[in-house]
């Protein structure tokens, strides 16, 4: 493999880092900030790894700018954070808390101070828990809820924030939330999922109107997950299973942002999605004209048809079955999948730049001696980089990328145990500890 550096993609490209409020923050019940649905979900008993919870987190809330201090010091330029809804509007909608609010002018103040750019994500899976018990993405009323608290957010910190994602991975929260239970809410069902689909697409085109308007000089995008899916034979079945989860894993999303409408075709689920999106008539507010687009890939799908599966009627083939490169999670390792996904969302023709804006992987990361060493967090980033460089030089216009993530934290479902960071936290004690991909990043952005 070719050796490459920061230089190499030019000297504007944002390096950066990313975290989420729901993972770091803590303090869930300090200063004013209502519940989210991760503070509730974490109640229910064998829903999270360990029985963990999201209560102390990192404790970025009270370690900020230490936090901030470790970005700039391994190089990074660009730091993306979220706000928590629940900290700002407790109830999720009226009374504004001023606590939560002066926080991140904190946050936002200190990255200006560092010369860092931030990059803020409205909303990045921890609606409010007041809005949840009206049935949270799935009310109708949901837009209505989403607009005031955006708007609000672009007036507060618009003269400060110029840089701003409306949702992370809509696929990946109105699924695991409103469809299979997996994640907060812990919904599951089609006439909860549907309903969801929909208020996000919405959701992501109105919030990009709102900071259009409120926001001068504002560079907005959304982010989507995406993996390449793979069927894991030639039959007919199985290209068709494969098909439809594509749809649902790639297609759903950005393709109404684009003024695509849902995808469809031989998939009864994507039927009734249509079905209900023309009786509501709202196809032209799901199309915005996004500056980027966030693209965060973390793993391919090997699918094989399966019939008991409802809907879409196919299966994982996982990669420790298929025997192949793998993280601590199970995730297939694949470069070369991750340049395939990069061409293909530009080849849509209509997204003007892509940031990377979560990339990294999860091993059994361990402390010894007051160093961690991870080679294999190493060996991933010089394989991903290299498959975006190349992509790049192939014409497709990127922007950026953001490592996942800067230190380890409460990884949803997976609680503690699943280890993203560049630095290493201990959770009793809240040290942090760089682990040698950190020093690796920081001489890949620096040269020292």
């Amino acid at each position: 493999m070719s050796a490459i550096n920061a230089q190499s993609f030019g000297r504007d490209f944002l390096w950066g880092v990313a975290i989420a409020s729901a993972q770091n923050e803590g303090a869930y019940n300090i200063d004013g900030r209502g519940l989210s649905i991760w503070d509730v979900f974490a109640r229910r008993q064998g829903k999270i790894k360990g029985g963990a919870k999201p209560y102390e987190a990192c404790d970025f809330y009270h370690r900020y700018k230490d936090d901030l201090l470790l970005v700039k010091a391994l190089g990074f330029s660009v730091f993306r954070f979220s706000f928590s809804w629940s900290r700002i509007f407790p109830d999720g909608t009226g009374r504004v808390n001023k606590e939560g609010v002066y926080f991140y002018h904190k946050i936002i103040d200190e990255c200006l101070l560092l010369g860092l750019i931030p990059f803020v994500t409205l909303y990045h899976w921890d609606l409010p828990y007041a809005l949840q018990k009206e049935g949270g993405w799935a009310n109708i009323h949901l837009l209505r809820w989403f607009t005031r608290y955006a708007s609000f957010c672009a007036e507060e910190f618009g003269d400060k924030v110029k840089n701003w994602i409306i949702l992370n991975e809509p696929m990946g929260f109105t699924s695991l939330g409103y469809m299979l239970g997996k994640h907060a809410p812990g919904k599951t069902g089609i006439n909860n999922f549907l309903p969801a689909i929909h208020n996000a697409a919405m959701a992501q085109a109105e919030g990009g109107r709102i900071i259009r308007k409120l926001v001068p000089g504002a560079y907005i995008g959304t982010t989507f997950s995406c993996s390449e899916v793979v069927p894991y034979t030639e039959k007919k079945e199985e290209i068709a299973a494969a098909k439809r989860m594509d749809i649902l894993l790639n297609r759903l999303f950005i393709e109404p942002a684009l003024g695509r409408n849902y995808p469809h075709g031989d998939f009864p689920l994507m039927d009734k999605l249509h079905l209900r999106n023309t009786a509501w008539r709202y196809t032209d507010r799901m199309q915005f004209d996004f500056d980027f687009i966030g693209l965060q890939n973390y793993f391919s799908v090997t699918v094989k048809h399966n019939s008991l599966i409802p809907y879409v009627q196919a299966s994982e083939v996982k990669a420790v079955a298929r025997k192949v490169p793998h993280t601590a999670l199970g995730w297939e390792i694949n470069a070369d999948s991750f340049y395939r996904m990069l061409k293909r969302f530009w080849l849509y023709g209509q997204v003007k730049e892509i940031i990377v804006t979560e990339n990294g992987a999860c091993f059994k990361d361990i402390l010894q001696n007051g160093r961690v060493p991870d080679e294999q967090r190493i060996r991933y980033f010089r394989q991903y980089l290299s498959a975006m460089k190349k992509a790049k030089q192939e014409g497709v216009k990127i922007r950026g990328y953001f490592v996942w993530t800067l230190m380890d934290n409460f990884e949803w479902n997976e609680g503690y145990h699943a280890r993203f960071g560049i630095i290493h936290v201990d959770f009793k004690t809240q040290l942090r500890t760089i682990k040698d991909s950190g020093y690796w990043w920081r001489g890949f952005l620096t040269g020292r």
